[in-house]
């Protein structure tokens, strides 16, 4: 999610109910600390507690003194990623890639929890590969160094984002530790969050790419388990607030330039399924100034307003399946 879970959309998913809003992925090599992008991605204003800041690296020393740079900035809690299959990542044996060593994992957790009095949680997958299943041993060694809470992803490394996500590994983790085990990986929607709280018996879910272009699905959620149904799609008029909100804010978090790019690609997240969307993100592309992106959609909304507001007809035979 490094890209995506910036600030803005952090805080539009803590209001929409989300309990905890983790950070963008942040290096622990000393030598990227003053580049423009890690600033960004330690940049907690107006966030509502508790501030999460993930970091990742493959040097137990390192991983600690960022963890003590981050809490001094404002951290209150430090997630230690070993879960990310990105080549880029596992290519210099940070993220998943860790799982296949676990005599460096129990050196990792136990340097940074040695080093900071704040939680620590980490974020794992079920393990390198479907031969190398081994959260479960990951998570014993966890748990005796002292991790908080841990996230598991239901595929390996090797399957990054292919197939679908299995919980049966995620329920063995949840049989074996005390600590709170946190379910993610293919929950898309309020009936399957509750078929793997119930499947895994865990203590709660991450959610991730199901909440891109639809930051609500908290709220869903909440509903659905507290009420057994589903609550009512957000009208039209939420989605134009919520939407355009969400772009004006990453204006000015990004700059004219570079926020201009970024919210293309929340855009065609957030009118995947409305009427007419694919058009619309043809047109709104090739848009170059942030006034103009906020009068097209303006315009959008009043046009989808006037016909009717509709899903998509793809989308919605998708949606139906």
């Amino acid at each position: 999610m490094a890209g995506v879970t910036d600030r803005p959309f952090r805080k539009l998913c803590r209001y929409f109910g989300a309990s905890l809003a983790v950070s963008e992925m942040v290096a622990s090599n000393p030598a990227l600390r003053d580049t423009r992008k890690t600033q960004r991605r330690m940049d907690h204003c107006g966030e509502v507690a508790p501030v999460s800041v993930q970091i990742a690296g493959a040097d137990a020393q390192q991983l600690a003194e960022a963890a003590r740079f981050n809490v001094s900035r404002g951290a209150q809690i430090i997630d230690i990623n070993m879960g990310c299959p990105a080549k880029k990542v596992c290519n210099v044996a940070a993220g998943s890639a860790l799982l296949k060593d676990e005599g460096l994992v129990a050196r990792i957790v136990g340097a940074v929890v040695a080093a900071v009095e704040v939680p620590v949680t980490l974020k794992i997958r079920t393990g390198w590969d479907r031969g190398c299943r081994n959260a479960v041993r990951i998570a014993s060694i966890a748990e005796a160094a002292g991790i908080r809470a841990l996230s598991v992803h239901g595929r390996t490394r090797a399957d990054a984002f292919q197939g679908a996500a299995e919980y049966d590994t995620i329920a063995a983790v949840k049989a074996s530790v005390k600590i709170p085990v946190i379910a993610n990986g293919d929950i898309d929607s309020p009936e399957k969050a509750h078929e793997v709280l119930r499947h895994t018996g865990a203590d709660a879910l991450m959610i991730g790419r199901a909440a891109q272009g639809r930051p609500w699905i908290f709220r869903e959620i909440e509903y659905f388990l507290a009420n057994a149904e589903r609550a009512d799609a957000p009208p039209l008029d939420e989605i134009r607030t919520v939407l355009i909100g969400h772009i004006q804010e990453l204006h000015q978090f990004y700059g004219e330039l570079q926020g201009l790019r970024v919210a293309r690609k929340h855009v065609s997240w957030y009118t995947a399924c409305l009427a007419r969307g694919r058009e619309f993100r043809q047109r709104f592309n090739r848009l170059e100034n942030a006034q103009a992106q906020i009068d097209a959609l303006e315009s959008y909304f009043i046009e989808l307003d006037q016909r009717g507001y509709e899903l998509d007809a793809h989308a919605r035979e998708e949606l139906a399946a």
